[in-house]
């Protein structure tokens, strides 16, 4: 099959996205597919592939706010426009975070009648809201954390006031719309009065709009979603502080338990969840879907990701392992069931 690996991007992502980019670019090769890697941050004017994948390492930093502002969405759009498409049979998604995993992309790519691995034009956009998903699952009896919504508008004072009428300390301060942890602090009852200001300083850099929402102290699990069945659930344990983006992206920072080792009841309860929060977006093929759960085994879900990470060290493709299910054999389904 002629295949377009679609990597890079224009995102806070963007370095993740080429890392899993070059994960799958490699694999569906050996799988005998003839791939072409496109980084449409370039627009029409497409480098070497080897210039593409020689690009940063994930490291542990994430493109600076001033960085993406120098990224051109126009020339997301004028790439996925271009001749550079012509004759592909599948464009698989090796992209992360806005102007990739937010729906956009996917509806140039309908518009041009390609099919691309993954959920819709519609499911992408609602599931990168996290407060309208967070809705929707909440109306559904999915449990969530408490939460609200803040704007550029909203003082620190007033917020430090509300938060402890609402729902108390600790909190976590994110962008709306961004995924790998990017822009996200903690803020703690003890030192709210120093963080509070800089969380919100720091989560308004990537998103005209912030969520404020309770943390829920505990573990925190996922779920994949591969077709219509939960894969088994995978723990996340930090080696120290939390899960944001170095301990993602860096070996040896995080340990990874799958399957996760909790009741089997309560296992079942979680990915009966996931498979909700899966289908009430209208997700396709493959998704992931996180939570955290507290001392009670009360759990909560935090999000559904339409497009996760397939790096070396994502969750996904381990949760397929354990299943039983190689790599090459993954991005088969995936491929299969975004078709279908």
């Amino acid at each position: 099959m002629k295949i377009i690996v679609l990597t890079g991007g224009t995102s806070s992502e963007r370095n993740v996205a080429i890392a899993s980019g070059k994960a799958i670019a490699n694999a569906l090769r050996s799988s005998g597919h003839f791939v072409k890697v496109i980084d449409p941050m370039y627009g029409i004017s497409q480098p070497e592939e080897s210039i593409i994948f020689s690009s940063k390492e994930i490291g542990k930093e994430f493109p600076s706010a001033e960085e993406l502002k120098s990224f051109s969405d126009k020339k997301v759009f004028e790439c996925l426009s271009s001749s550079l498409f012509d004759n592909t049979e599948f464009v698989f998604l090796g992209l992360h975070g806005k102007f990739g995993e937010d729906g956009k992309v996917q509806s140039v790519l309908e518009l041009r009648g390609l099919k691309y691995s993954g959920s819709g034009v519609t499911s992408s956009a609602v599931a990168m809201d996290k407060n309208l998903s967070k809705i929707i699952f909440k109306e559904a009896g999915i449990c969530v954390a408490d939460w609200f919504m803040a704007d550029k508008n909203t003082k620190p004072i007033s917020l430090n006031e509300k938060i402890r009428k609402s729902m108390g300390y600790p909190v976590v301060v994110k962008p709306n719309d961004e995924g790998s942890t990017v822009g996200l602090s903690i803020v703690k009852p003890d030192v709210e009065d120093v963080q509070l200001g800089d969380a919100l300083n720091e989560a308004f850099k990537y998103s005209e709009s912030v969520m404020v929402e309770k943390f829920i102290e505990g573990r925190e699990l996922t779920v994949a979603v591969l077709g219509n069945e939960p894969l088994p659930l995978v723990e996340i344990k930090p080696k120290d502080g939390f899960y944001d983006y170095e301990h993602k992206y860096t070996k040896g920072m995080t340990k990874y338990i799958c399957p996760a080792e909790i009741n089997h009841e309560i296992a079942e309860e979680i990915q009966h969840a996931a498979m909700i929060a899966h289908n009430l977006l209208g997700c396709k093929a493959y998704s992931r879907v996180d939570f955290r759960m507290n001392a009670k085994n009360e759990f909560y879900c935090l999000e559904v990701n339409t497009l996760p990470g397939m790096t070396e060290l994502s969750l996904v493709p381990k949760a397929a392992t354990t299943a039983g299910i190689d790599f090459k054999t993954l991005l088969e389904k995936i491929i299969q069931l975004s078709i279908n």
